[in-house]
């Protein structure tokens, strides 16, 4: 988004002040921070379903032990997809992060939205639904499929929760979603239309359709006898991308209203670029010109320079992709792209798809807080074309002033969020 027609006085600045994550790598900021740090792989054999030897894929990133019922009460946990859940318990996270048990008091309730992404919605839900279509008729069909599965229903759920009653929709982009979504819910904050947003990304996607479709496309990695290591972001041997699954919320607000109920800020969300790439259904142009666009946007938006960036929190999927990617860092940071650690925290988590930026979000506000950037794991034989500094020895303590971070998405659509450090 180009500054062009805003002025100081009329664009209020946006901060986190919560944050909630159920991932791969734990069902919680505190244990999935941890795991990041240390290198922690969320890879193994597929449990949600039986993956035969039919599947050519038969590895993902999978939420451990998640208790929905931590949450919500049983019956609701009944109706919800999977998706939702995992919605649900992130957005909860968050809001008790961010000090809240509903609206805070005095706020109208038209001033507090929420807009949560997901790329594919209640998957689950409708390969189960369709099987009972098949199987035992239309009559048998559940009632509730409908809501279930559609990808918005998620935001829809944490407002009746809390009686969010501001700016209230889903974005779907693939796997640039909840990037979107933060992206978007800046702005609303921004121009005056909300002063508190909750956003994020949920998606829960490791079920036959999708691990066969996937495959099909051949975008996944095969390493199904090493899983832990098979998710490889710029090594020369990568071999597709690992699914995961869960969701990240981020709760956001306008720096007066956060200070005017004494709340912690974590960081603040400065820059906002988003592009098309207008080339390929899944494939992004070998120079990445959409990518660099997104990237120069948020630096513009956020009135900085290459110079002020630290560190990128990279797309990096462990695809050929990876390569496009570090080409167009290159090009829009210059000498400064050989200056800083550029991971993709992918290796660890896999791909959350829908969740992904969301995720990688709260992991960039973290790194511009705490100054610690997790490695990038798996990184063991160097490739030509991805030759920038990846923390692939493990992490990296250092002062991180601003920070960026890439969401790219089947279809073509790219994200990137400026963070920078709340001092």
């Amino acid at each position: 988004m180009s500054r062009e027609n805003e002025t100081d006085s009329d664009a209020r600045r946006v901060v986190i002040t919560g944050m909630g994550v159920v991932s791969p790598v734990g069902n919680d900021l505190d244990s999935t921070w941890a795991g990041l740090l240390a290198g922690k792989s969320g890879g193994g054999r597929i449990t949600a379903f039986d993956a035969t030897e039919d599947f050519a894929t038969r590895i993902a990133c999978e939420v451990k032990e998640f208790d929905p019922l931590r949450y919500m009460d049983k019956r609701d946990a009944r109706r919800y997809d999977r998706a939702s859940q995992f919605a649900l318990a992130a957005a909860a996270q968050a809001m008790a992060s961010a000090g809240l048990e509903g609206i805070p008091e005095g706020m109208p309730p038209h001033r507090f939205g929420v807009i949560f992404g997901s790329g594919i919605g209640g998957i689950a839900t409708f390969e189960e639904q369709h099987r009972k279509l098949i199987d035992q008729g239309p009559n048998r069909v559940s009632p509730f499929f409908i809501p279930m599965f559609i990808p918005d229903i998620s935001a829809g759920l944490i407002s009746m929760r809390w009686g969010l009653q501001g700016p209230n929709y889903a974005t779907v982009s693939a796997c640039a979603s909840s990037a979107h979504a933060v992206g978007d819910a800046a702005r609303h904050i921004r121009h005056g239309d909300a002063d508190m947003m909750v956003a994020g990304g949920t998606e829960a996607t490791i079920t036959p359709m999708a691990i066969a479709g996937f495959a099909a496309m051949k975008a996944m990695s095969t390493r199904n006898d090493d899983p832990a290591h098979a998710s490889r972001p710029f090594d020369l041997n990568r071999d597709g991308f690992v699914i995961g699954e869960g969701s990240a919320a981020v709760v956001l607000e306008s720096v007066e209203h956060a200070r005017a109920r004494g709340a912690t800020i974590f960081a603040e969300v400065v820059g906002y670029g988003l592009s098309g790439d207008a080339y390929h259904i899944t494939a992004p142009p070998p120079d990445g010109y959409g990518a660099q666009k997104a990237m120069r946007m948020a630096l513009e938006y956020a009135g900085a320079t290459p110079g002020d960036v630290d560190y990128v929190n990279a797309h990096g999927t462990s695809t050929m992709a990876d390569a496009v990617e570090t080409h167009a860092i290159k090009e829009v940071l210059g000498e400064r792209a050989r200056e800083i650690v550029v991971g993709s925290t992918k290796s660890m988590t896999g791909h959350l798809l829908g969740a992904s930026g969301a995720l990688e979000t709260i992991i960039t506000a973290m790194v511009v807080r705490e100054g610690r950037i997790p490695p990038t794991i798996n990184f063991e034989t160097p490739d030509p074309a991805c030759d920038l500094d990846y923390a692939h020895h493990g992490m990296v303590e250092r002062p991180v002033r601003m920070a960026l971070t890439n969401s790219f998405g089947f279809g073509g659509h790219n994200v990137c969020l400026a963070i920078r450090r709340w001092d």
